[in-house]
């Protein structure tokens, strides 16, 4: 074993106090409190802080070194046989899983609307091998059904249905019918669906409407947490036991430029979890998705984005992601090219192979910053958590105007504490920008079921998706 007494003579450890004191003096005759911070929900952040040596709150996401976590493609393009050509590509490419977004118009997603169109969209993908998830808002009952029948009843088929009509009730401000009754159509045929994919993934509880809406880190994961909580009594009651219930239920979070926020949250999230599934008496281990952030993205320098998205995939690895969804540097212009989604896939690759993030388990636990922030959002999200469901319930909360009105306290509160620093925006603008090339598709709709229930629509304030970038982008 190496002798490592003459460096740590050489280089003796410095006290926080001594930190301190140095701060002290290159302030001069600031204070040094001035240098204290705060997030957009108002958690603060020290600008020193001591090692930790308590052991995470929290189950660790299951440590695998050679796969540390999930490459998951993205695929939005309206045509079928091109969305085919995409994830093809993307498995091929390095990709271990694909998301597709479903949207019968073309306008957000591959134009689907019958199990024979994503079957043409699943051709040659293996789904023993594969892991294949969905998109589809209030169409994803229908979805759920056309992916079962892709995977012709293989009880090892890798599926997860992402069930989520409160994010898409959330979105939109409404839905075709009352919003109970897609929550009992969506829970009749996970139900279904459980028996014969035992291991597929049935719901998503995600908090990403809240994130692309403005929102903070605390609100997001209170609404993933209570989305989860609502999607596990729907189960229940469709018939399936709490601890398989909270067992296919993935969380979705959002990752941001902010790699320290972005590790915290989701370490934050297991934490939340544990507390949740342990007060129903459950003891199912959470897993998490985590897609990069929309909100964060700019049209002006386009390539900057890049950063950002690999800032977010660097928060999301070391944060326990269980799969990570990376969208393009080109999303804030239109769709990607072939060369954009190969820069997304190699960002990951990148990390996960040539700087190896996933050799450590848990590469915050110790930090004394990482630490604190993951303690300050689970509890602020815990509290956040527990006055929606003393409003009666997610539902009730969006209904009321609650969920809505606490993302626009944060939204507004990040606008007030003046003009933000994005590269190649606000900061570093570069006049003379080439053009980056997008893909230019007219979508064509397709013939789809109806999502509409028997009733009236419910209503709830929208949480509609903000770009940090554009106010300014309006201005050059």
């Amino acid at each position: 074993m190496t002798d490592l007494s003459p460096l740590t003579a050489a280089f003796p450890p410095v006290s926080a106090a001594d930190w301190r004191a140095l701060v002290e003096k290159t302030l001069k005759d600031q204070p040094f409190e001035s240098l204290q911070r705060q997030t957009a929900e108002g958690l603060p952040i020290a600008p020193l802080y001591e090692g930790s040596d308590q052991a995470p709150a929290f189950t660790q996401r299951p440590f695998d070194a050679d796969r540390p976590w999930d490459i998951r493609g993205r695929v939005t393009h309206p045509d079928a046989a091109q969305a085919n050509t995409d994830l093809m590509t993307d498995l091929e490419g390095g990709a271990a899983s694909v998301l597709i977004r479903i949207d019968p118009t073309g306008q957000a997603g591959v134009a689907v609307g019958s199990a024979q169109g994503l079957a043409r969209v699943l051709d040659g993908v293996l789904l023993e091998l594969a892991p294949v998830a969905l998109d589809a808002g209030f169409l994803g009952p229908a979805a759920a059904d056309w992916l079962g029948a892709a995977a012709k009843g293989s009880p090892t088929a890798k599926l997860f249905f992402h069930l989520d009509p409160l994010s898409a009730f959330a979105r939109g401000g409404e839905s075709p019918g009352p919003i109970e009754s897609h929550l009992v159509s969506a829970a009749t045929v996970a139900r279904r669906l459980a028996n014969a994919y035992p291991g597929a993934g049935l719901f998503l509880a995600s908090g990403q409407v809240v994130h692309e809406a403005g929102g903070g880190e605390a609100g997001e994961l209170a609404f993933a947490i209570a989305s989860a909580l609502t999607y596990a009594k729907a189960l229940v009651r469709a018939g399936l036991a709490i601890e398989e219930a909270f067992g296919r239920i993935v969380i979705g979070l959002a990752a941001d430029a902010d790699y320290f926020a972005t590790l915290a949250k989701l370490r934050a999230a297991r934490a939340v979890w544990s507390r949740v599934t342990a007060a129903c008496g459950v003891t199912a281990a959470p897993r998490i998705e985590a897609r990069s952030s929309h909100r964060m993205l700019a049209a002006h320098d386009p390539w900057t984005n890049m950063l950002r998205l690999t800032a977010s995939a660097v928060g999301a690895s070391i944060g326990g992601a269980d799969a990570v969804v990376l969208g393009s540097f080109t999303d804030a212009l239109g769709l990607p090219t072939a060369f954009a989604r190969r820069q997304s896939r190699n960002a990951q690759l990148v990390l996960m192979e040539e700087a190896h993030l996933g050799r450590v388990a848990d590469p915050g636990a110790g930090s004394g910053y990482v630490e604190a922030l993951t303690d300050e959002i689970a509890r602020a999200a815990w509290a956040a958590f527990q006055a929606i469901e003393a409003r009666g319930g997610l539902i009730a909360a969006l209904c009321d105007g609650h969920i809505a009105a606490e993302t626009a306290k944060v939204r507004e509160a990040r606008l007030a504490a003046g003009p933000l620093k994005i590269v190649g925006v606000t900061a570093f603008p570069q006049p003379d920008q080439a053009p980056v090339e997008v893909e230019r598709v007219a979508p064509k709709a397709v013939e789809a079921p109806s999502p509409r229930l028997p009733g009236p629509d419910s209503h709830c304030p929208a949480l509609t998706p903000v770009r940090l970038a554009e106010p300014y982008e309006v201005k050059a």
